[in-house]
């Protein structure tokens, strides 16, 4: 009963957080990793095993998931980037042939979540108020633009007045142009969510970006207040959502207003934080996925709970590459 973490990286807290869980309820079960350059990789070197991998876009990408999970007893994956997530959920039928489960989202609803115009349509659609477009040329500014399909805020600008609003911005069919929030009047917060097998909320821990860092939270703080009812209500059903959700919101510091801006379908990066405070996803996936358990909604997570990030070093003995 072993599982996989795909494109691993640094994400060194999410695999420390499965291996603890995962001998709580298989002791001689094991976390590996892939990645395409495993030995560079600081996750890959604390997991139980590690194996390199072709780049997502390979056509040879899941085979060599799939044999490597064959391999290995591997019955879970979990996938931490954007890119690779539409590829594991269209050959997910495959990987379950093979006796191997991917935490991961639909396709349709992957569709809505990786292009940020269709996430926008989503929240009208369920009533959740969000951030507005806007046309480029008839605006104030500061202005905000990004593109649709991006992730870790690549290629995001902040046009701070006309002169900088280039024809080649206006004309890139991938950008989108958006009210700017500043930090002065908005506070951006992050939702991990928790979705069953059957698209059930069964847990939503807010958390305040107090400091980013490369597009990755660095200091943070979660909070348990009237936001957190609001995600409950709105969002006690996603039909489609599987798994460690993350959803992006704006909070206005004097009225209170909320403007939903994203749906990441995965971990995100600040996550360890929500697992300190107990909303522990690494167990519920276990349980749901292993154990076949039926989850409980859990409310029981610590709120005003700090999270400040530094650096740390991992030393390889006698590297050659």
């Amino acid at each position: 009963m072993n599982i996989l973490i795909t494109s691993a990286g640094r994400r060194v807290s999410l695999v420390r957080e499965f291996k603890k869980e995962l001998i709580e309820h298989f002791p001689e079960g094991r976390i590996y990793t892939v990645d395409m350059n495993p030995v560079l990789s600081p996750a890959c070197q604390i997991s139980d095993g590690f194996f390199k991998v072709p780049r997502v876009t390979d056509e040879s990408y899941c085979e060599t998931l799939i044999d490597v999970c064959k391999k290995n007893d591997i019955k879970i994956i979990v996938p931490t980037i954007d890119t690779e997530l539409m590829t594991l959920a269209r050959d997910s039928e495959n990987f379950k042939k093979n006796g191997i489960e991917i935490i991961v989202s639909d396709m349709d609803v992957l569709k809505i979540c990786m292009d940020k115009r269709r996430t926008l349509k989503y929240f009208d659609s369920v009533n959740f108020p969000r951030t507005k477009e806007i046309d480029p040329e008839n605006s104030r500014f500061p202005i905000f633009v990004k593109p649709f399909d991006g992730s870790r805020s690549i290629d995001t600008h902040l046009i701070k007045d006309r002169s900088h609003l280039t024809d080649a911005l206006v004309q890139n069919n991938k950008m989108m142009f958006l009210e700017y929030l500043s930090p002065e009047e908005y506070i951006e917060l992050t939702i991990d969510l928790y979705f069953d097998k059957n698209h059930i909320l069964k847990c939503a821990v807010p958390r305040e970006r107090l400091e980013v860092r490369s597009g990755e939270v660095s200091k943070s703080v979660t909070r348990k207040d009237e936001l957190y009812d609001l995600i409950c209500s709105k969002f006690s059903f996603f039909k489609g959502l599987r798994g460690c959700i993350t959803l992006q919101v704006f909070r206005n510091r004097n009225s209170g207003e909320i403007l939903g801006s994203e749906i990441n379908p995965r971990f995100g990066g600040g996550y360890p934080l929500a697992y300190i405070a107990n909303a522990n996803y690494p167990e519920m996936i276990i349980k749901e996925y292993l154990l076949n358990e039926n989850i409980p909604f859990f409310s029981g997570w610590i709120g005003n709970l700090l999270m400040l990030r530094y650096d740390d070093e991992i030393i390889i003995y006698d590297y050659k590459g």
